[in-house]
């Protein structure tokens, strides 16, 4: 068995419906041997971190709920913390709010960010993965059961006739971070990366919206992907690795093809091409 939320951040609208329900549960009180209440502010077990990409009239916003990540290889657990935080055998990671006492410590050793203070209490306090409602026969934790867009799911990873099980063998989940090199449990779906979007416009009728133009883009590293301009004479490529060259082509029948090359440092926005008649 190993608990985990799958996470769909194009679901997620940022309505912090999921950060209100954890502060609900935990907020004023204790849930011993896990852990015990929550201060009334300063804290936030699940964040919900918003991230804007591209610019001008091309803007996406996207939103990342974080909370602990339940790692397999957790930095906050050290050989001689004797219990002071442990990992079940479910893979929940817990901080034992009596054995963890005055370690204000642990609050740094999550690269993550997710370990708060309790300055009141004098212990360092994070998410639970709702362990208590599990231990008493729940089937989701808070946060997952109050998502609205149903952008959260919760269950066993390790149960291949789960929802969850399911999802990420379907869809190809990612991890938060990777590099930190924890082996994360939580997982996302739609994590945001680099996308290139403009405008095309017809010479002699750059009043008008230039729709259906083919636009191409290529790169070095992967075959040339096609689309053509929406009703406003807009295109976009979307999911695009990060720090690579590609290459945009705008063609169109009685017009000269345009070229550019751009470079995914951050997602981009190369504006107007005009195509000049022939």
């Amino acid at each position: 068995m190993r608990y985990s939320i799958a996470i769909d951040v194009e679901r997620c609208t940022g309505c912090f419906s999921c950060f209100l329900a954890c502060k609900d549960e935990y907020a004023g009180n204790d849930y011993p041997p896990y852990t015990i209440a929550q201060p009334e502010a300063g804290h936030k077990w699940l964040r919900i971190k918003e991230i804007e990409h591209g610019s001008g009239s091309k803007v996406k916003v996207d939103y990342i709920p974080i909370m602990c990540q339940q790692c397999e290889n957790p930095s906050c657990i050290s050989p001689t913390d004797d219990g002071a935080v442990y990992r079940r055998p479910d893979g929940i990671v817990v901080i034992d709010p009596v054995k963890a006492e005055g370690r204000k410590d642990l609050v740094s050793s999550c690269p993550y960010g997710a370990i708060f203070w309790n300055e009141e209490s004098n212990v360092a306090q994070k998410c639970t993965l709702c362990v208590h409602m599990l231990e008493n026969g729940e089937k989701t934790t808070r946060c997952v059961e109050c998502c609205p867009t149903q952008a959260m799911v919760f269950g066993d990873l390790d149960d291949p006739k789960s929802e969850i099980s399911k999802l990420v063998a379907a869809k190809g989940a990612e991890t938060f971070k990777p590099e930190f090199g924890t082996k994360p449990a939580i997982k996302y779906f739609s994590l945001p990366k680099p996308f290139i979007a403009g405008e095309i416009l017809l010479a002699g009728k750059t009043d008008e919206c230039a729709r259906g133009v083919k636009v191409t883009l290529k790169s070095a590293q992967g075959k040339p992907v096609a689309t053509t301009t929406d009703m406003f004479g807009d295109f976009e490529f979307k999911g695009l690795e990060r720090n690579v060259d590609y290459t945009v082509e705008a063609q169109c029948d009685g017009y000269v093809p345009a070229t550019l090359t751009v470079r995914t440092v951050s997602s981009l926005n190369v504006g107007e091409i005009v195509l000049q008649k022939r």
